[in-house]
């Protein structure tokens, strides 16, 4: 096995040459790849590692990392961006690994129980979890710099201006937010727009906070927070958003989520989607899907379109935000390992390493892999008194 492993090393060394890295054995020997000081060292405590990463690709190593079989020393980014090279990607998985993702993927459809089950495997680890490592806003979402070396908080709320921008949000109008999370989007929309907003989120935890902050800043008359599925939201409302809820939809449910927006966007009304997804439709990550985002789905930008299409909704703007994204998870990684000693203590060592894996790993592939971050702007129907540029979102 140690001769097959090291073919593959080859080759992505060969693919990657600017990537140097080093492997260390169970038995003492070690290896390196590439000219120069090993950017990480992979050091593999059991032969056993190996048969489960042929077997299982990027899953299996996943795995082994989380359960100790694997350490890793230096930067791990580097790591991953070896791990999303084709010639890694395409290890042959065995047919047990293809049924365990099937059925993985079938247990965790977006049903109306089955979305409140997935949402509470990620969101629900508490709040002070994600304080660790989110900005003061408790925003968890790709954020905005307008300069690379904006703080995270800033780049947040620029975000969010960003946003009130595009929607060309006015004093008095009505704006729902479908997965509002910890309420960020729609504090922000009622402090400096004075609007009127109601959020949704499946989130208990998210909830509670949400409406905790709306009540301490005296805003009760302004913010609604429901703990309820997108799918129950009632009335109509001037102006629409969702971030980052929409990778949760899943698939065979976006025909019925655009219905839904549809349904409470009044006519003419501006919308914002804000979306992880790809410009073709390939399959997620099948240890993200297991360990991270049950029922998550990443669409395809046609996709969306075409179902946004057959509901009238007009798409009038799409912006990718993919480098804002990595920078934004970047941050966020390094203020995990900041508190990774509290964290471990709160949890314990393999939810410290599934995180780290899937911070480290999704920047990487937002910088070097296939997902985008798109912001899709539209509106219900033709509507003609749009700004005719973007001048607008970039005048402060």
């Amino acid at each position: 096995m140690k001769e097959v492993l090291r073919k593959l090393l080859r080759t992505l060394s060969h693919s990657l040459p600017e990537i140097p890295f080093e492997i260390r054995y169970w038995d003492n020997q070690s290896e390196r790849f590439g000219i120069g000081e090993p950017s990480f060292t992979i050091i593999f405590k059991h032969q056993k590692s190996i048969k489960k990463i042929f077997s299982k690709g990027s899953m299996g190593f996943a795995e082994e990392y989380v359960e100790g079989n694997i350490d890793v020393e230096g930067d791990f980014v580097y790591l991953v961006r070896l791990g999303i090279c084709p010639e890694f990607q395409n290890i042959k998985l065995s047919f047990g690994t293809r049924m365990a993702a099937l059925m993985n993927h079938l247990l965790s459809l977006n049903t109306l129980r089955g979305s409140a089950r997935n949402i509470a495997h990620h969101y629900d680890l508490g709040n002070e979890f994600y304080r660790l490592y989110l900005d003061e806003s408790m925003t968890y979402s790709c954020a905005y710099y307008r300069n690379k070396n904006d703080s995270l908080e800033d780049a947040q709320q620029q975000k969010y201006e960003h946003i009130c921008r595009k929607l060309a949000l006015k004093e008095g109008e009505t704006l729902v937010d479908i997965g509002c999370g910890w309420g960020g989007m729609l504090l922000y929309a009622v402090h400096h727009y004075g609007v009127k907003g109601l959020g949704c989120t499946l989130s208990v935890h998210q909830a509670d906070y949400a409406k905790k902050r709306v009540a301490e800043e005296g805003l009760e008359k302004s913010i609604t927070i429901l703990l309820e599925d997108y799918r129950n939201v009632k009335g109509q409302f001037d102006k629409y958003v969702s971030i980052g809820m929409f990778e949760h939809v899943g698939k065979g449910l976006i025909p019925m989520f655009m219905e839904k927006t549809k349904s409470i966007l009044k006519p003419g009304g501006i919308g914002l989607l804000h979306t992880i997804g790809k410009e073709r439709d390939t399959p997620f990550d099948p240890w993200t899907m297991k360990y991270i985002f049950p029922g998550g789905h990443l669409p395809a930008l046609d996709h969306i379109i075409r179902t946004m299409g057959d509901k009238s909704l007009i798409p009038i703007d799409i912006e990718n935000l993919r480098l804002h994204y990595s920078a934004t998870l970047d941050e966020w990684a390094k203020r995990f390992e900041k508190n990774s000693d509290q964290i471990k203590k709160m949890f314990d060592e393999r939810l410290v390493r599934t995180w780290r894996m899937y911070l480290r790993g999704s920047s990487a592939a937002f910088r070097w892999g296939d997902i985008r971050l798109y912001q899709i702007l539209f509106t219900n129907g033709l509507n003609n008194s749009l700004p005719m540029t973007r001048e607008h979102l970039y005048k402060y």
